[in-house]
């Protein structure tokens, strides 16, 4: 829903700029209105993105088809880049030697003062569910937005945000253009508006990669995850644990434990194959791979405190924000 809210925002706001761009022949205008234009068509990508990253399984992609989610938003971000930067960038250096004034600058301000407001209904729809979601995960909203596998959500707040920001720039250009009458100022702005997107671009572009890449668990979900093991009854101790998004909120578990009893071979495969069962039910776990740890192998220690996960209820509770956590690491050491 945030995205498409997002989407029909930036079709609106689109549309109202190049026509203002078209009355009123000012650079910033034309910046901002390749600007929305570029959000609009990147918004499908994220469309498309939340779309294939909520593909089920199958024995062609046994761990699910989450990480396709990043490859879209990756190629969203690029859209930034390009139809967005560079084209923004470009116009306001063509323009730096031109005399001619704004005509009309009246229309340009209301083209603004709407695409602001409209720009805001959307990211105050991201900012809501960011703070939300980065309260449930005692963490701040600024540190959960840069963090999460939530690529989509990540997407939609940064792009609003440099639209926010943009819409300020441009109004401001204009205005001194009309107050200095020095049309230079209207191309620093277009050039000031295209620099912003391209800081954005880079910003998402590597967030992304670094999913795409594999990336693991953050120390805290890793412990989280650790102790909501050994809530289980029939784990005794966990001697190995890899935590890696596949997807946005999307695990793949590995675990070495050892099981509580002295049972016999086929019953202890049995029980395994149960407790993988359990994990998976959890819906932020697309697979969970365990095996038997070694006699000799030392168990990891997970901090067992008052915040310990009772295991068996958060599986019952199906409980996404039990489990899934914003931070990531380079990788998870044994």
């Amino acid at each position: 829903m945030t995205v498409l809210i997002a989407f029909l925002a930036n079709v609106l706001v689109a549309i109202a700029k190049t026509v203002a761009a078209i009355i009123t022949s000012s650079a910033s205008m034309v910046a901002e209105a390749a600007h929305s234009w570029a959000d609009a068509g990147n918004e499908i990508f994220l469309l498309i993105a939340d779309r294939q990253g909520a593909r089920k399984k199958d024995e062609r992609h046994p761990l699910g088809y989450g990480r396709s989610a990043f490859v879209w938003s990756l190629i969203a971000a690029f859209g930034i880049f390009t139809a967005g930067a560079i084209v923004s960038i470009m116009h306001g250096i063509q323009e730096l030697g031109s005399d001619e004034p704004v005509e009309s600058p009246v229309i340009a301000y209301i083209v603004l003062g709407i695409a602001f407001v409209l720009e805001g209904a959307s990211f105050t729809q991201a900012v809501i569910r960011s703070r939300r979601l980065a309260r449930e995960r005692g963490s701040s909203t600024w540190d959960f937005v840069i963090e999460t596998s939530d690529t989509t959500l990540r997407a939609v707040f940064f792009e609003d945000a440099a639209a926010l920001i943009g819409l300020v720039i441009a109004g401001g250009s204009i205005a001194i253009h009309e107050a200095t009458g020095e049309a230079i100022w209207d191309a620093v702005g277009s050039i000031l508006v295209g620099i912003l997107l391209a800081v954005v671009a880079v910003l998402l572009i590597g967030r992304n990669l670094a999913f795409i890449v594999g990336t693991s668990a953050s120390p805290e979900l890793r412990s989280r995850v650790g102790r909501a093991l050994l809530e289980d009854p029939a784990i005794e101790r966990v001697t190995y644990l890899h935590i890696e998004y596949v997807g946005p909120n999307r695990l793949f578990i590995v675990a070495e434990i050892d099981l509580s009893g002295d049972e016999r071979e086929h019953d202890v495969a049995r029980r395994l194959r149960e407790v993988e069962r359990q994990i998976e039910a959890h819906e932020v776990v697309e697979t969970a791979v365990l095996s038997l740890s070694v006699d000799d192998e030392p168990s990891l220690d997970f901090g067992r405190d008052a915040e310990a996960l009772d295991y068996s209820a958060t599986l019952r509770a199906g409980a996404a924000t039990d489990l899934v956590d914003p931070g990531v690491v380079d990788g998870a050491q044994r």
